[in-house]
């Protein structure tokens, strides 16, 4: 397996296999235990823990997750902002890292820099609030995809990937009668896939996990992320034990909980877990073209 490298080289290579044998048994086993643990009665899974026994399993808390009708309104909505503020994200990225790229764009190196510093410096929340509240944005879905649309990190990749792309073809299309905007979408964008879906992929997991801007600019409960609504299940399951009249009923509340608890988990990570395969192909080649060339 390591023939004809150097015993240095050799010891490192097993060493990274060692550690990144080590890392992926870290990310596993709490994976495992989550999605086995939504599939074992309360009782069982706090007497004896995991189990492989039939009868200790049950499907009783995706009932009760799928029949609470403010948890399907809050994956409605998370789906929503997701793909909602993917899709503004994106457009908005590409058309503002396109004219970043091109070397004869005048005052490319000034707007970098001002959205460099906005990296490390922002209003804070309490001017961030008044822009949205003097937006009349507040309460609305509006609040969720419009702040932090740009992120500059992003931008960042983007302006490299397109860096990347040969100047001649440009030229080349300049040359044949086309214009900026005929070049941008039938041209360079058919060319953008991977970076496309590094930005995607990273948008839409950020958005879905989520819930700050949510908990302080959303009143309206239809509106609520199911970030918002687990928390909210949990916090008021938890109460509701901490002022349970009897040992049988907090015992049974906190079974309720634990069911919720884990199988909720699962549910708000499928769409994550669905979606990453069908990006897989262009992740690798997105992110390093955009964070090496240029």
């Amino acid at each position: 397996m390591y023939k004809g490298i150097s015993k240095t080289d050799r010891i490192i290579l097993i060493l990274n296999n060692v550690l990144l044998v080590m890392l992926v048994i870290c990310v596993l086993v709490p994976l495992i235990y989550v999605v086995a643990a939504s599939f074992t009665k309360p009782n069982a899974l706090l007497n004896s823990g995991l189990t492989i026994n039939p009868a200790d399993w049950t499907l009783e808390g995706y009932k009760k997750v799928f029949s609470d009708p403010e948890m399907l309104i809050g994956f409605r909505n998370s789906v929503f902002y997701a793909v909602a503020f993917s899709f503004i994200s994106v457009i908005l990225t590409l058309f503002a890292a396109y004219p970043l790229s091109i070397e004869n764009f005048v005052g490319r190196k000034t707007l970098m820099t001002i959205f460099v510093i906005t990296m490390f410096f922002n209003g804070g929340l309490i001017p961030t609030y008044l822009v949205v509240k003097n937006l009349n944005m507040l309460d609305s879905v509006w609040a969720i995809l419009l702040p932090g649309a740009i992120n500059v990190w992003n931008l960042i990749l983007a302006r490299t990937y397109f860096q990347g792309i040969p100047k001649e073809l440009r030229e080349a299309s300049i040359v044949d009668g086309s214009s900026d905007t005929q070049y941008f979408f039938k041209i360079l964008l058919p060319l953008c896939k991977p970076i496309i879906a590094v930005l995607v992929l990273y948008q839409f997991v950020a958005q879905w996990n989520s819930y700050f801007d949510a908990m302080i600019y959303l009143k309206n409960t239809n509106l609520e992320p199911l970030q918002i609504v687990l928390r909210s299940i949990l916090v008021q399951n938890q109460t509701t034990l901490n002022i349970g009249s009897d040992a049988a009923s907090t015992a049974q509340l906190q079974q309720i909980a634990q069911m919720i608890k884990y199988s909720s988990i699962v549910v708000s990570s499928l769409p994550l877990i669905i979606m990453y395969p069908f990006f897989q192909k262009y992740f690798e080649e997105g992110i390093l073209v955009g964070s090496i060339k240029g």
